[in-house]
């Protein structure tokens, strides 16, 4: 059963929900400007643990947020028939070297 939560530094909603039997927090950053998806994002996968997942509802594809977290997360993206996309974010392993307070965007591809 989906159930809002509160994440320190979020400045929207997250989710949490079990989906096939694994743990999903999510939120919908589609309507928010520059730099919140980037913020929330970041505030989101510091906060999934081993098998769990973090899906992002975003106007695009976060551009400037994947070279962030690459080394640590894997992400797939889908494109939503109402022309938002579905970021869906995993742990890779147990090592992290993202650096959670990089919330910043450079190059306008971020949000």
């Amino acid at each position: 059963m989906k159930q809002e939560i509160t994440l320190e530094g979020a400045t929207i909603p997250f989710y949490k929900d079990t989906i096939e039997g694994i743990v999903t927090y999510s939120f919908d950053s589609s309507r928010c400007g520059h730099p919140e998806p980037m913020i929330n994002a970041m505030v989101g996968l510091q906060n999934i643990k081993d098998n769990e997942k973090l899906i992002m509802i975003n106007h695009k594809a976060p551009a400037g947020l994947f070279p962030k977290v690459e080394n640590d997360f894997n992400y797939e993206v889908i494109e939503l028939e109402n022309g938002t996309f579905q970021i869906t974010f995993s742990k890779k392993g147990d090592g992290s070297n993202t650096n959670f307070n990089d919330r910043g965007c450079s190059g306008g591809g971020c949000h």
